[in-house]
């Protein structure tokens, strides 16, 4: 059976066991972010394309943001991507730094910074004792990657991403 995510890490599970370590909606965000780099012509997904995804899959991701201005404010830069905003990303690889960008250990059909971002939710559930990692752990390990264009997008529609980072921090993420 393929692997509906489209995501295999170094030292992650195999691709067909990941699909059991995320949540039904985590597992549909990841979905909907290969759609989108694909529709968009992006050779690989990037954190702008998970966020997106949060944002239009997971209610509790939209209810950690200061309302729906704010949210508004957000997918509207992430939909002027593919005509304005964000132009300057196509055809690129995103390289934020986290980790190094190497052929040895890369993912296929992802960024550098979109692979550290889902080994860190997977971190972050399992921190918590989780069996499943879910969407507010994925938009937790996003913000933690200060250079990553989920990151830009987010400082763009003026979001305070250390207030996110906090609240992410006191939530509980995920859901098992």
């Amino acid at each position: 059976m393929q692997n509906r995510t489209a995501y295999s890490g170094g030292a992650s599970p195999a691709p067909e066991d990941l699909a059991t370590q995320l949540t039904v909606e985590l597992a549909s965000v990841v979905s909907a972010a290969r759609r989108r780099a694909t529709r968009d012509g992006d050779r690989q997904v990037d954190t702008a394309h998970l966020l997106h995804g949060l944002l239009e899959w997971d209610p509790a991701v939209r209810d950690v943001f200061d309302g729906g201005p704010q949210v508004a404010r957000l997918l509207g830069y992430l939909v002027q991507r593919s005509i304005g905003y964000g132009l300057q990303w196509h055809g690129t690889v995103e390289d934020s730094g986290a980790v190094p960008v190497v052929a040895e250990g890369a993912v296929p059909g992802w960024s550098p910074a979109a692979a550290a971002a889902m080994d860190g939710a997977l971190d972050r559930a399992h921190a918590r004792y989780a069996t499943r990692a879910g969407c507010l752990d994925l938009l937790a390990a996003l913000v933690d990657d200060p250079e990553s264009r989920a990151v830009e997008v987010l400082r763009r529609a003026s979001v305070d991403t250390a207030r996110l980072a906090g609240r992410l921090d006191g939530e509980r993420p995920g859901r098992d």
